[in-house]
């Protein structure tokens, strides 16, 4: 089984477009000088919680018909990334979806001549991600990051919210609790940490990796050529295979620990015990006698 560490520095902020005071009422709706007869418009925003502040970005309105179609599909009327579009409509009843990330809502609308105004509410937040070793942060193309709903301690199959999220990405969620499974390398170097996510912060997040980087050569003196067409294996103290590789200096990130380096070349088969201090990187010589 991979070593799993329970270790990440969680800080939060507001989003830019939070308010610590109610919002003003907005202005009356003018109707669009494209507006025919038989039509209505509709203008909306989103906020955060009732008394949260308006969501300025990230949002995907969509309108729908309200009843699917003889396929059973619901027709796309129209659709806006704008933070607060007017959507004019013949008249009747539709469904209006908003996206922020993977937080939404939907609320049926009618439209019935006129102008009117709707403001939905999408309790999200959002998560950003970076790994560490010590103080060095993780190269990017070393590190990605999985995102589950709930806590990693319930006992339960989930399929990942948000798959290979790379560091500093923003991913934008539905307020409550989750667990980042943190990768680093393709060894055991297995995080996993729960956190909290509130509407309208912003949560960073700092995983912290007990793990090193080693390279392996196999020579047949100390200082020597590391001799090529050699086969790999990190094996665990449970005899549990953590890596394999081959070529002359295959290099590996392993988690903080106790390993048994096995090499084999030209038939034969050497070995080496390893400990893995976190932090340092190193090159490791197996003999070849």
């Amino acid at each position: 089984m991979p070593a799993v560490a329970l270790f990440a520095c969680v800080s939060t902020q507001a989003f830019a477009q939070q308010s610590l005071f109610p919002n003003p009422p907005p202005p009356p709706v003018q109707a669009p000088a494209n507006m025919k007869a038989g039509e209505g418009a509709i203008a909306v925003q989103a906020r955060y919680s009732r008394d949260g502040g308006v969501i300025n970005g990230g949002l995907h309105w969509r309108v729908y018909a309200d009843k699917p179609d003889q396929n059973g599909v619901f027709r796309l009327f129209k659709e806006d990334s704008n933070p607060q579009p007017t959507f004019v409509l013949p008249n009747g009843n539709y469904v209006l979806h908003v996206a922020f990330g993977l937080a939404s809502a939907a609320k049926p609308i009618q439209i019935a001549g006129g102008t009117s105004r709707e403001t939905f509410e999408i309790p999200g937040g959002g998560l950003r991600i970076e790994g560490r070793v010590g103080n060095a942060k993780i190269p990017n193309s070393q590190i990605s990051f999985d995102i589950y709903k709930g806590s990693q301690f319930e006992q339960s199959e989930r399929r990942p919210l948000a798959t290979s999220v790379l560091t500093g990405d923003v991913v934008l969620v539905p307020e409550g609790t989750y667990y980042i499974l943190s990768k680093y390398g393709d060894g055991n170097a297995v995080v996993r940490s729960d956190v909290r996510v509130q509407a309208g912060k912003l949560t960073d997040i700092i995983v912290t990796h007990r793990a090193a980087q080693i390279m392996f050569k196999l020579v047949s003196r100390r200082g020597g050529e590391a001799l090529a067409n050699t086969d790999w294996a990190v094996i665990s103290p449970a005899g549990d295979t953590i890596a394999e590789s081959k070529g002359a200096f295959p290099r590996v990130i392993l988690a903080e620990g106790e390993y048994k380096v096995i090499a084999r070349n030209d038939n034969k088969v050497y070995q080496q015990d390893l400990t893995v201090i976190p932090g340092v990187d190193g090159e490791i010589e197996v003999l070849a006698r």
